[in-house]
């Protein structure tokens, strides 16, 4: 695959907050795309760090922040999503919404773990979605990690708070 990915800040925080972004930066290379609403996010002044990471990644090569023309199909459809959903859907967070606009007017993937959140919106646009156990496990499969590293880590975001679906990577691989 090599679609883009189009990065909430829920999920690429996942990898910042334990410093594995190297992760995505071995499996994406060029193809992590972070909303600029996204991107603001992580530019909280009380955790420069996480700034400082996706920074760092933008400065390799690895990752762009995108912005969305205010005339475009993309913004309409964020802005909908963000002020005035369809009837029967919900207002989401300006990160969730832009990168599910850009993922469906681009033909990305989303990579969010806010399944409560988009999961009306991944199903209604079909998109193609991963989530932080994916990314973990797609790193697995192709060597980048073991299982014992991906519990380490999985465990080591859960210390951060990440809300992850399960209680370790073994137990989120046995539930795929």
């Amino acid at each position: 695959m090599t679609e883009p990915l189009f990065f909430d800040s829920d999920c690429i925080s996942a990898f910042l907050w334990v410093n594995e972004q190297s992760i995505l930066s071995q499996l994406y290379p060029g193809r992590i795309i972070i909303p600029r609403q996204s991107y603001r996010e992580l530019s909280n002044p009380s955790i420069p760090h996480l700034k400082q990471r996706v920074d760092t990644l933008v400065s390799g090569g690895n990752a762009t922040i995108q912005d969305m023309d205010i005339d475009s199909e993309e913004y309409r459809l964020y802005i909908k999503m963000t002020n005035s959903p369809d009837e029967g859907h919900k207002i989401i967070g300006d990160g969730e919404a832009a990168a599910i606009a850009l993922a469906k007017e681009n033909n990305g993937i989303l990579a969010s773990n806010n399944m409560r959140d988009i999961k009306q919106y991944v199903s209604e646009y079909k998109i193609e979605h991963v989530t932080t156990g994916d990314i973990l496990m797609e790193a697995m499969n192709r060597g980048f990690i073991t299982e014992a590293q991906g519990n380490a880590i999985w465990a080591s975001m859960i210390a951060k708070r990440r809300k992850l679906g399960a209680l370790t990577f073994t137990e989120y691989i046995s539930k795929k």
